[in-house]
């Protein structure tokens, strides 16, 4: 576990905002274009990438290259450089390319640092709207359009009168779906396809629970940081860290997430 200064918190929650603008410059500049195209990165299904999300972590790297070269970095287009400062940058350039294609507001970048226990700090930047989540080394807020204001996750409700949200509506495969089913049948409301901001809502108060499944770390650990700084709890669907990804639940406080985790392991 790397120690963090009060000096070295303030260093990287400044180059993080720099990655993070870096990747608004980049992504926006395709965002809603005539032509965009995207290549398919899976055989059996469609994964796309475009040259958006090479160019988002191709600015991010390149910031890191200067201000923190000691620092490794795992990104979801360029893979794993490693470090030698025991920190690593956890970069997803466009978490959601399909919405990014679509035209949709909801896709975004995803950023966080980390050391050997998992997430330390992490963003979540949506740049169309222009809000951007912050978690970790002593701070959750979010900052937009209508200015800043701290992050905090609602406080316990029933299942019943809660708001569940994933991307995917066959959530992984047949048994994932069916235990996401056993959640969804209880829950007050459930909402599809809103990629990493769902995770922004839980953080802002908005809902009570994400349940996904097949993620990898960069699509979890700006997420998780956000969340747990706000004051909520991201685990996988036995009740423990997640910070490489899979099965994930993401609840706004510790009831919620119990009395869901009992229905994925029903």
């Amino acid at each position: 576990m790397v120690q963090i200064s009060k000096d070295l918190a303030a260093e990287l929650i400044e180059v993080a905002d720099a990655l993070a603008d870096a990747a608004r410059v980049a992504t926006l500049q395709h965002f809603r274009s005539d032509g965009l195209l995207a290549n398919n990165k899976e055989a059996d299904r469609f994964d796309p990438v475009t040259v958006a999300d090479h160019l988002s972590e191709q600015m991010m790297r390149e910031i890191l290259a200067l201000r923190r070269p000691q620092d490794g970095i795992l990104g979801e287009e360029f893979g794993t450089t490693l470090g030698t400062s025991g920190l690593t940058w956890v970069l997803d350039p466009i978490d959601g390319t399909r919405s990014f294609l679509a035209g949709t507001p909801t896709w975004g970048v995803l950023i966080a640092v980390s050391d050997a226990n998992g997430p330390i700090y992490g963003l979540i930047d949506q740049p169309y709207i222009g809000e951007r989540f912050s978690g970790g080394l002593g701070r959750a807020d979010l900052r937009g359009p209508m200015g800043v204001r701290a992050l905090k996750t609602r406080p316990p409700r029933p299942l019943s009168e809660a708001i569940l949200f994933t991307t995917f509506p066959e959530v992984g495969t047949p048994e994932d779906g069916a235990a996401f089913d056993r959640v969804k049948a209880q829950a007050r409301l459930t909402r599809y396809g809103t990629d990493c901001y769902a995770y922004g809502l839980i953080a802002a108060g908005q809902i009570d629970l994400v349940i996904e499944a097949g993620l990898m770390a960069y699509d979890v650990q700006g997420p998780i940081a956000v969340i747990e700084a706000a004051g909520g709890l991201v685990t996988d669907w036995q009740g423990n860290p997640c910070p490489m990804g899979g099965r994930v639940l993401a609840a706004a406080n510790r009831a919620i997430h119990a009395e869901a985790l009992a229905l994925l392991n029903a």
